[in-house]
């Protein structure tokens, strides 16, 4: 009602307005008038615009002609939003659409260091190493894995592990280890300044403080040597009897350049492994390594031995049946392994015979060979084990072993 009686006010002094009587200003001149408003009704019908229609959700991708869904993804959202970012190829080689990225990128993740571990947490990772180095330090750890050529340098320049004492005495050039034994007996010998009598003793000649005759004994024990000589006819291969020359001769020139070739390192004694008599050539081993020689001279390795006999006289084949047969020798019979007859040399009418054994009895081939009524007229070994003479080796040379040669001989250093 108060709108109303509002209405009807504005409507009277409107009215008022268009009347002649009343003069107006300039500035109300020009408006017009508005018609009078009337109200029949008391009730008035309201109404809003409706509201703007909303966008309609694009449709989703074409599932059938794109790619197929994988049946582990989460279902569609009500809402009409189709989220799906990886895309992966399956197992039958599909491509195919899922929600989630695959486990194996998953797993990476989880796995993967993003960030650096900080100086603190890299302390305390030290500290728990060291605690723990410390609480085990009672249990023994497994040594370090080294290079096959750091091994052998530390063994050869390093350790020295205890040996017996006619054994170091040997090794380092005093005498044979038979004489080495009757200096310990006699008295001869100190090691730490008291005299010692039992050739057995473990001692360290990096460690032990050893005299022999007044003479301090090195303390570094000279290298391992191995080498092959072409022993020629007339030198024995001991250096006992003075009637005859020893094959150890023909190495003063290497040892005099010894001091050249190791500096700060001791001479080695040499000796021969095995033999050979005066009137018999080809191939000796000379070394300073008394297991090596002890394990390729002793009959019980049965390493093969080849010999080349120059035969004076004609050789039938009851020759060659006689001598594998075998002869006694020493109270063994002996059997060669394998005899042939070789061809004949252009430059010698003498027959060749080809004997191979493994016992290396003493004077075995000549034997042999005697016991078939054949007389040798030379005699050459020329191979030893898979070790073969070089054929360009003068007579009275030699050559150093190297590995693959020792391992020919059955020998691991």
């Amino acid at each position: 009602m108060g709108t109303l009686s509002s209405l009807h006010n504005v409507s009277t002094s409107l009215s008022l307005l268009t009347k002649p009587s009343l003069s107006l200003s300039p500035f109300l001149r020009p408006i017009r008038s508005l018609p009078p408003i009337t109200c029949s009704s008391l009730q008035f019908n309201i109404t809003f615009a409706p509201p703007k229609p909303k966008p309609k959700p694009k449709p989703p991708p074409n599932l059938k002609t794109d790619a197929v869904l994988d049946s582990d993804s989460p279902p569609l959202p009500p809402d009409g939003q189709f989220f799906i970012p990886w895309i992966v190829r399956g197992e039958d080689g599909n491509l195919k659409l899922q929600a989630h990225p695959p486990s194996h990128l998953i797993n990476a993740l989880a796995d993967a260091k993003t960030q650096k571990p900080k100086k603190k947490a890299v302390k305390a990772v030290k500290k728990e190493k060291e605690i723990s180095a410390v609480g085990n330090a009672s249990v023994e750890q497994p040594p370090p894995k080294l290079s096959k050529a750091a091994r052998r340098f530390y063994n050869e320049n390093f350790r020295q592990p205890p040996q017996r004492l006619s054994k170091v005495l040997a090794a380092a050039g005093v005498a044979s280890r038979r004489e080495s034994e009757e200096l310990i007996f006699d008295g001869k010998v100190t090691v730490n300044g008291s005299v010692c009598n039992a050739p057995q003793t473990r001692v360290d000649p990096a460690k032990d403080i050893i005299y022999v005759n007044g003479s301090r004994l090195p303390k570094r024990l000279p290298p391992k040597v191995y080498l092959a000589l072409n022993k020629p006819k007339g030198y024995i291969c001991s250096s006992g009897e003075k009637e005859f020359r020893s094959v150890l001769d023909l190495f003063e020139d290497y040892l005099k350049r010894w001091d050249k070739m190791n500096p700060g390192s001791p001479k080695p004694r040499l000796f021969t492994v095995g033999r050979l008599d005066v009137a018999t050539t080809g191939l000796i081993i000379v070394t300073n390594d008394g297991d090596f020689a002890q394990k390729l001279s002793h009959p019980s390795s049965n390493f093969h031995k080849e010999y080349i006999a120059t035969i004076d006289g004609e050789v039938k084949n009851r020759h060659l049946i006689a001598i594998s047969e075998g002869t006694e020798i020493e109270g063994i019979h002996c059997i060669p392994d394998s005899v042939e007859l070789l061809p004949r040399q252009p430059d010698s009418s003498r027959p060749r015979l080809r004997v191979v054994v493994h016992e290396g009895r003493n004077h075995e081939v000549r034997e042999l060979v005697k016991n078939a009524g054949l007389e040798i007229h030379s005699l050459k070994r020329v191979r030893i084990g898979g070790f073969r003479l070089p054929a360009d080796l003068g007579l009275g040379k030699h050559i150093e072993l190297n590995q693959s040669d020792l391992r020919a001989m059955g020998w691991k250093s």
